[in-house]
């Protein structure tokens, strides 16, 4: 009896363990706060970070509202995660003369995105006024020549060459005699501007 009782607890544990690891990878991966899956989940914020922490013991009622801030069923919180497969999967999005393929998809929401971007031949002019924006830019090209204006600055970055720099100040990037590939990461407000405008 006193076996059973042990082996019960030792499972009842594993669940327990396995629930909050699977809370903290599922909010992460949803680039969700505590505060945001409290909310939603109708719990307060100390409850959840005592429960994730494991300093308060999950119980089943919390499971459904759980599951439902996580757009979970509340076997998929119980059970193991699936393998992630590691292969990004996106679909190119194609505008102003720019074709730009994620590199990233499962990033925290508000973080940082990579994208291998071909800019067409014919995005030379840039516009008036130039785009102004929170963040920060990162673009390394691969091929071709990049035209970049940085404020007063009228730059052609050349093959190999990196830029970085704050997008408070104004800027564009187009091509200077051909088609430009490269690779660029953007912080949310850049990929607003760039990838969904």
């Amino acid at each position: 009896m006193k076996a059973n009782q042990d082996r019960a607890g030792a499972e009842a544990e594993s669940v327990d363990t396995r629930v909050r690891r699977r809370l903290r990878e599922l909010r992460t991966e949803r680039g969700l706060t505590l505060q945001q899956v409290a909310e939603r989940a109708n719990l307060d914020i100390s409850t959840l970070s005592r429960l994730e922490a494991g300093k308060r013991r999950l119980a089943l009622d919390h499971l459904p509202g759980l599951a439902s801030a996580l757009g979970v069923t509340a076997d998929e919180l119980l059970g193991s995660p699936a393998p992630i497969d590691p292969r990004v999967h996106g679909t190119p999005s194609i505008r102003n003369g720019l074709t730009m393929w994620p590199l990233t998809n499962r990033g925290p929401a508000g973080g940082l995105h990579a994208y291998k971007i071909l800019v067409s031949a014919k995005r030379r002019r840039p516009p008036d006024p130039l785009p102004v924006h929170e963040g920060h830019d990162w673009m390394y090209v691969l091929d071709g020549r990049m035209r970049l204006i940085l404020g007063d600055e009228d730059l052609t970055i050349e093959p190999g060459e990196a830029v970085e720099f704050s997008t408070w100040t104004p800027h564009w990037f187009g091509a200077v005699d051909g088609p430009v590939e490269l690779i660029a990461i953007f912080g949310p407000q850049g990929e607003q501007v760039h990838v969904h405008t």
